[in-house]
């Protein structure tokens, strides 16, 4: 009929196929200090600095931190963006960046 429209397609929470969530974990290194990963996580992250310090004191007493959860396009960069940010000039010994890995999130 002219002047009619027909109604928005209705799509139920449960027909909406969600993408998968993945893990960046931080691995811990003697060779990088707590003030390089707080440093880094802020300029990579935009982590507060408390919630920085937080995850340097983490992976130094755990081995390991997840340092943020998202899509893997977006875990792979983070990843990506740690494995290129250098080494930490407050450590002679330092001579590259910290590692990281991304793994799914469990279901």
């Amino acid at each position: 009929m002219p002047g009619t429209t027909a109604a928005p397609e209705t799509i139920k929470q449960s027909d909406l196929q969600k993408a998968p969530l993945y893990n960046v974990v931080l691995l811990d290194d003697d060779d990088h200090s707590y003030e390089y990963v707080v440093e880094m996580l802020v300029k990579l992250f935009a982590c507060g600095e408390s919630d920085a310090w937080n995850h340097a004191v983490e992976v130094d007493t755990k081995g390991r931190t997840v340092v943020i959860t998202c899509e893997l396009p977006q875990a792979e960069f983070g990843r990506d963006q740690i494995h290129s940010y250098g080494a930490d000039p407050r450590m002679p010994r330092s001579k590259g960046s910290m590692s990281a890995v991304v793994e799914p999130v469990p279901a």
